[in-house]
Order: C-alpha cells, then structure tokens, then sequence
C-alpha cells in the first residue's frame, strides 16, 4: 500500500521516574531529510535514531521532537573535594605559624569554602535511557507509517479517478478523429468545386489529399501509448513502498504524448480534449509529489 510523506506521530513512555516524549512531523521532500530536537544527553543516540527511522521511511523531510524528563534528577549527588579541602588546611596552618594565630578551623567552616563541597548530576545508565527512548520512538514511527497509509491511500483513490477521467477524453479524442477527417473531405471539395465549377473532380487526388492530410493530424501513437501509460500507473499503485519517483516518471511520459496531440491538433474539439488532458496529468503530478 502507498504512503504519503505528510504525516504525524505521538508516543509518550513512563518508566519508574522517567518520562520519554517524542512527536514527529513530516512533509514532502525529495530524499530522506531528517532533523532532531533532542536533550543534549541524547546527542549519543543520533545514529542509532536516524538507522531507526529509515526501517520506517524512505523519503520525505521529518522532524523529531524528543523530550526527557526524571523526577529524580533534582536530588543530585554531593562531592567532597579532599584534595582542595587539603589545600585549603595547609595554608590555614601556615598562616596560623606566620602570625601566631589560634586555630578555630571546624568542619562546617572548612564546608563552607569554594569547591570543597559540591552538588553534582547524577549519572544515568545509557541502556535504560536507551531502552525507555527506543520504545517511544518506535511508537511515535508506528503511528506516523499509520496516517502516512492512510494519507496514500486518499491519495491513490483520487489519482484512480483522475486517470479514469483522463481515458473518457482520450475516447473523445478517438472518437472526434473520423470527424475532422470526413469534415475536412467535405470542406476540400466544396472549395476544389468552387474553384474548377463544372470541371471534373479527379478522385484520386482528392483522396491523396485526404489521406495526407489524416496522415499530418493522426494521434493513433499517442493515443496508444497515453493508454498504456494509465495502465502502467495503475499497476504501480499496487505496488508496495518508494514508487513516488516511478509514477513522476510516468506522469512526465503522459504530459510529452498529450503535448503532442495538442500539437497536432487541427480542430478546436482535439485541441480542448487534449488542454484537459494535461490539466488532468498535471493534477496527477501534484499529486504524486505527496507519495513516499
């Protein structure tokens, strides 16, 4: 089933004390575009996201939005510096030497001096931070390919439909073609009567005329091949992920044959068919643009 590259996702994980929230966006794009928006203590993960998200998309410009949140994070972790603390002794007794001085140093005066005590982040195990993220972004990937399915498959039902009108007027067009012919007989002949009066009319040069001239206005290859090019779409909608490109391909054919028979259109009828034909194919490819 086809998918479109407009698409969202939402899954929020709660594990003890921690809290993963991811959300993505996507829209068209020509490759696979990823951008992350994630706490820095993430940043380790990047690759292993973005491999992660391929097994889910193909094409198309995402946006992730990771946030993070442990309720435990505000306890922290108390640091002694004993090395400072030691420093700090020294030249409090070297002081105390040098100017004969009492020594009425205590514990929580020694506390109170810079960097002797300090409150640290407290670290976290990479795999369970790993663990919790990973789930919810699977979750946020399930859903975003959930409404990408659903988004493809509107779509497909209204390229279905515009290819459907494209073969009416492709009939018309075959349909008008005798028309022009047998008018354009009509009006040589009215005119060659005209021009020579009573004077007979040789056959054979009116019928070589005839068929030059069906020859110069003849779209039967164009035809043909417009038809197989519906076809061929459709079997591709049937087909399974990335046919985007393919059926730009495809459209891009259809426009160079309905071009054609505008160009070798003599007859106002031919000429409006073959202008709604492309505006049909170009609704198509605007509509293709949507597809992964």
């Amino acid at each position: 089933m086809i998918k479109s590259m407009t698409g969202f996702g939402r899954c929020e994980i709660q594990k003890d004390l921690r809290k993963f929230t991811v959300e993505l966006k996507s829209v068209n794009h020509r490759y696979l575009d990823l951008n992350i928006r994630m706490p820095k203590k993430f940043n380790f993960f990047e690759s292993a996201i973005r491999n992660m998200l391929k097994q889910y998309a193909n094409r198309g410009k995402i946006d992730i939005f990771i946030t993070y949140e442990n309720e435990a994070e505000g306890e922290g972790i108390l640091k002694y510096n004993s090395t400072l603390a030691s420093e700090y002794m020294k030249v409090f007794e070297q002081i105390q030497q040098e100017f004969q001085l009492d020594q009425d140093i205590r514990v929580s005066t020694l506390a109170r001096f810079p960097e002797v005590l300090t409150i640290g982040e407290q670290l976290e195990d990479e795999e369970e931070l790993w663990s919790g993220l990973k789930e919810a972004l699977e979750g946020a990937f399930e859903q975003l390919v959930s409404t990408r399915t659903v988004e493809g498959e509107h779509l497909r039902q209204d390229i279905l439909e515009k290819l459907s009108k494209m073969e009416s007027l492709i009939a018309c067009v075959e349909k008008r073609a005798p028309q022009i012919i047998s008018e354009y007989r009509a009006k040589l002949q009215e005119k060659v009567s005209e021009l020579l009066e009573n004077t007979q009319i040789d056959e054979n040069r009116m019928v070589s005329e005839v068929i030059l001239y069906a020859d110069k206005i003849c779209t039967d290859e164009e035809v043909v091949r417009l038809r197989s090019h519906i076809s061929h779409m459709r079997n591709t909608l049937e087909e399974k992920d990335g046919i985007g490109r393919k059926l730009d391909f495809i459209a891009q054919e259809m426009n160079r044959e309905a071009n054609t028979i505008l160009s070798k259109a003599n007859d106002i009828e031919v000429s409006n068919y073959a202008i709604e034909l492309k505006t049909e194919i170009e609704k198509v490819r605007e509509q293709i643009q949507n597809i992964e």
